[in-house]
């Protein structure tokens, strides 16, 4: 099976939703036409960073935002997948949902990794549970940019079966070259696909560094983008990942007497 994926590599207005939402809804147009079935958009793509204000800046499941990428998925035929604020009650968290191409919503993560550079351990809840997920292309699961750092999360979710990890993300330039060697490594020991959606531009503390990128299950780099903005696209071979784990069963020869 064939999957196309489209990664929206945007720059982000802080604290401006509309501005956001705007250029969101050109993007999803944009995936539409090129034939996409799952548009990335990057972490907390509605707002950026701008966590002090993450009470107003959010929105309830299913409502606000999130309302917004369901009706954007079902119109141009696409699942959608990135991250926003979630309220709920008085906690906010980083939230990313996945909308499938009639705009049902068919999981929700709740970045479980906080980072203390970005303040989000001050002004953000934690997510309790990290679960794989069922799609159209198979089973798959969802981190979100600090995650990435944990490999323990995707070595979790590639022994449950998800062969597709998806990861929105705000990573800042001056660490790019972790950004790049980290996923490729997550694709490579877990032999999963790994799509990650980065933004760029700047905000008030950081400059970002794009490089969004599909990756197969060999640690083949199909798409790769700079540090400007752009809608990036490939194809992936997902029989790739059952023929990667048959031809070199690591899952199988691990010692877990041993550690």
């Amino acid at each position: 099976m064939q999957l196309t994926v489209a990664l929206g590599q945007i720059a982000l207005v802080l604290g401006d939703r509309e501005a956001n939402l705007a250029t969101v809804r050109q993007i999803a147009a944009r995936a539409e036409m090129v034939g996409a079935d799952l548009l990335v958009l990057p972490e907390l793509w509605g707002t950026g960073y701008m966590l002090e204000q993450a009470h107003t800046l959010s929105d309830p499941l299913g409502k606000g935002l999130f309302e917004e990428v369901a009706i954007l998925a079902a119109r141009h035929h696409l699942a959608i997948i990135g991250s926003l604020l979630e309220r709920d009650g008085k906690q906010v968290y980083n939230t990313a949902t996945l909308y499938d191409a009639q705009g049902k919503r068919l999981h929700s993560y709740r970045k479980t990794h906080l980072i203390g550079l970005m303040q989000e351990d001050q002004y953000l809840g934690a997510g309790q549970q990290a679960e794989i997920f069922d799609t159209a292309w198979g089973k798959s699961a969802c981190a979100i940019c600090y995650d990435l750092r944990f490999p323990e999360l995707f070595r979790r979710y590639a022994l449950a079966g998800a062969g597709v990890i998806i990861i929105p993300a705000e990573w800042p330039t001056v660490r790019i070259e972790h950004w790049r060697t980290l996923l490729r490594a997550r694709a490579i020991e877990n032999q999963a696909v790994v799509i990650a959606c980065n933004r760029v531009g700047s905000d008030r503390a950081n400059q970002f560094g794009g490089h969004s990128v599909v990756i197969d299950p060999w640690g083949n780099v199909l798409v790769e983008g700079d540090d400007q903005s752009g809608l990036l696209t490939a194809s992936v071979d997902l029989d790739s990942v059952a023929k990667a784990r048959d031809f070199l069963p690591v899952f199988r020869d691990r010692r877990v007497d041993l550690y």
